[in-house]
């Protein structure tokens, strides 16, 4: 490393002020100090506090605990394609071959996006000459686990791009953000290219091979869906669609674990608990947000079984916790630091409605079957007037103290 520490030290005075490449020295800030730490002090008097956090570790610890849905995520996709094959039945059988088709599938993903996001990020750092910001290091992989293995490269690219000038840097950059940078990014995919994005033949990679004779694609939100549009029961009908390749292909435990189809990072609860319990140990995360989307969504999931009329309505509301992306989405979008609520009560609000209108949506809004989307982005717009009125109960709540 002595040899990099002094590389970089020799070019340092092309980038400084009255260098030949004065105009780039904030990239080459972000090189230096993403290979080393920052050399330089806060430059100002008095007493000051030393902290071994800073935003750089912040946003890396968020990048560790999102690897464990993206390592499930990698061997899930190559999985669902045997399976759909029918080349290998058995979860951990043709272990090699399967995780290696799933790298082959999400690895490019990954790397599209931070590269398209890394190009905007150094673009406006050195038009606005500010140092480029570590927030893109959580954006640039949260984008691809939200996405399907087939979407298109270029499709990936352009929703990166969209997503970071219109959601953050419009607004100024990281830290001054309201809406969510990665969901920003499935919306205007959503929106914008829904046959990549939706339906039953986008969730799972067939390549070149024929599906089995009964095979679907459908997520589980889609089967629980026409489920109750059809009269049966939801419980029923996802214990037993796609049983000719496993039974119980979407029964509890299953779709818990996620050994199904869906977006790349979103399939497992399991994993996303795994990636809660890093973020609530470091305390970087709210455990009140993801305590009380959780919650939401269940109290929510009672109500919808109190006035059922149909089978959807009553589906149990566990059931809720573990279809679709609402664990990944409550652990990893809801707890934005920039966008998220930050009043102590504010979070439990807000956590608690991003519960309750994703399952509102998923219910009763065919169109929109993954709600957690609709319910983040709508509760980031609604986070300040959240904290406004909290904020404003505590002023009015000391007032009467001191006028009694």
């Amino acid at each position: 490393m002595k040899f990099l520490r002094d590389l970089l030290d020799k070019q340092k005075p092309l980038f400084q002020k009255g260098g030949k490449l004065e105009n780039l020295y904030y990239l080459y800030e972000a090189g230096e100090t993403f290979l080393f730490k920052p050399n330089h002090t806060a430059g100002i008097k008095g007493a000051q506090v030393k902290d071994a956090i800073d935003l750089k570790r912040m946003m890396i610890t968020v990048v560790i605990a999102m690897i464990p849905c993206l390592l499930f995520g990698i061997y899930n996709t190559g999985h669902q394609h045997f399976l759909a094959t029918g080349q290998a039945a058995g979860l951990w059988e043709d272990f090699g071959p399967k995780f290696l088709l799933g790298l082959q599938l999400v690895l490019p993903i990954v790397i599209v996006s931070y590269a398209a996001g890394g190009l905007v990020e150094a673009t406006f750092a050195v038009i606005r000459k500010h140092p480029i910001n570590e927030g893109f290091l959580v954006t640039g992989m949260l984008i691809p686990l939200v996405v399907p293995a087939t979407l298109p490269l270029w499709q990936v690219a352009l929703a990166t791009v969209f997503a970071i000038v219109i959601a953050k840097e419009v607004f100024g950059g990281t830290g001054m953000n309201i809406l969510n940078v990665a969901m920003t990014a499935r919306a205007f995919l959503y929106f914008a290219y829904p046959a990549q994005i939706s339906g039953d033949q986008v969730w799972t990679y067939i390549g070149e091979k024929t599906p089995v004779d009964g095979f679907s694609g459908a997520t589980a939100l889609a089967v629980a869906y026409n489920a109750g549009v059809e009269g049966e029961s939801v419980t029923t009908a996802l214990n037993g669609h796609n049983a000719s390749l496993a039974d119980g292909f979407f029964g509890f435990a299953n779709l818990f674990i996620g050994w199904i189809p869906g977006s790349i990072g979103e399939t497992s609860t399991l994993m996303a608990l795994i990636g809660a319990a890093i973020l609530i140990g470091t305390g970087v995360a709210s455990w009140k947000i993801i305590a009380s989307g959780f919650g939401g969504a269940y109290i929510m999931g009672l109500v919808m079984n109190m006035f059922a009329v149909n089978e959807y309505m009553a589906m149990p509301p566990e059931y809720h916790l573990v279809i679709g992306g609402l664990a990944f989405g409550v652990v990893f979008m809801a707890t934005d630091p920039v966008s998220a609520s930050q009043t102590e009560l504010g979070k439990w609000i807000y956590g608690f409605l991003i519960g309750v209108l994703t399952v509102i949506i998923r219910v009763t809004n065919p169109a929109y079957p993954e709600g957690i989307m609709l319910a983040v982005l709508f509760m980031n717009v609604f986070a300040p007037l959240i904290d406004f009125y909290v904020v404003k109960a505590n002023k009015n709540r000391r007032l009467q103290r001191a006028t009694v």
